[in-house]
């Protein structure tokens, strides 16, 4: 039993709280999929009364009541304890969203991906996932080119790092099953057209971490890309991943992928904001992550 301290606002949260979505598995049940808080009370002789925890994806606010309530219960298996170095409150700053940044880091680098491969693109450029990732990016030295449909997001996108802005309606995105090769790297929201651009414009050896599907479920591509320059598509599901490569992550968000400019990315409300945050997100007026302040 944790008493809530902080929570967090995912997409996934909006599409629960608002039915746009199919994800509530259970009716009815206290939606959040995040939470971060002190033991109030452990049958786990793993955790005792006032340890400092965190909960991210597995069933909560899915199968089960998750973090947007003052107290949360959940299996001990699902549990990660506080890492050193991080508050309650930047645990949540992260959530769901930070670890899906650090985990799609960590998956292209298993897959060779560094600086010197050249330049990284972020679709979906202003969402939690994507401001996160292009802050941790931008201090691990890679050169970050971001894509968004927001004019006037150009600024808050060069304060988290990115050395270009490409606008959405600007891009060209061709017909061939090959396109000029641009990319090193690549952190996807957005799925569709955009993915499948995606594949058309990896340099050789290219790698592309799909995370979310804004854009679409529908993926119209050849096998060109992955055949004649090695292309490697990563899947990404940050809900399911196991404790150990869990506990590894949340390690390197509270050291090496700890984004100096969490704090631009970030902004706190209470808990009764919620439904006007729902409809922000749903409608793509949000910008970076949204805390929920217990």
């Amino acid at each position: 039993m944790i008493r809530s301290h902080f929570s967090s606002v995912n997409y996934k949260d909006a599409l629960a709280g608002t039915g746009m979505g199919k994800v509530i598995r259970r009716f009815p049940c206290v939606a959040g999929i995040d939470v971060s808080g002190i033991v109030e009370h452990s049958q786990d002789a793993r955790f005792r009364e006032g340890d400092k925890v965190l909960v991210t994806g597995y069933g909560m606010g899915v199968s089960r009541d998750g973090g947007f309530a003052e107290y949360v219960r959940v299996p001990a298996d699902w549990v990660v304890p506080l890492p050193d170095g991080l508050s309650l409150h930047d645990a949540m700053a992260l959530g769901t969203a930070g670890f899906t940044a650090a985990l799609s880091i960590h998956r292209l680098e298993q897959n060779e991906l560094s600086p010197d491969k050249g330049k990284v693109i972020v679709t979906g450029a202003t969402g939690g996932v994507a401001s996160l990732a292009i802050a941790m990016l931008a201090q691990m030295g890679y050169e970050v080119v971001a894509v968004t449909g927001k004019h006037d997001a150009h600024d808050y996108l060069k304060s988290l790092g990115v050395t270009g802005v490409i606008d959405r309606s600007d891009l060209e995105m061709g017909t061939k099953p090959l396109e000029k090769a641009q990319w090193a790297g690549a952190f996807d929201s957005v799925g569709g057209e955009m993915l499948a651009w995606l594949t058309r414009t990896m340099l050789q050896d290219g790698v592309i971490a799909s995370y979310g599907n804004a854009g679409g479920i529908e993926l119209n591509t050849t096998v060109m890309p992955f055949i004649l320059r090695g292309v490697k598509l990563i899947g990404i599901d940050s809900a399911a991943t196991g404790m150990p490569l869990r506990l590894e992550i949340w390690r390197r968000l509270a050291g090496d992928l700890y984004p100096a400019a969490l704090d631009k990315t970030a902004h706190t409300v209470s808990l009764e904001k919620l439904p006007e945050v729902f409809g922000s997100m749903i409608k793509g007026k949000t910008r970076g992550r949204t805390v929920v302040r217990f």
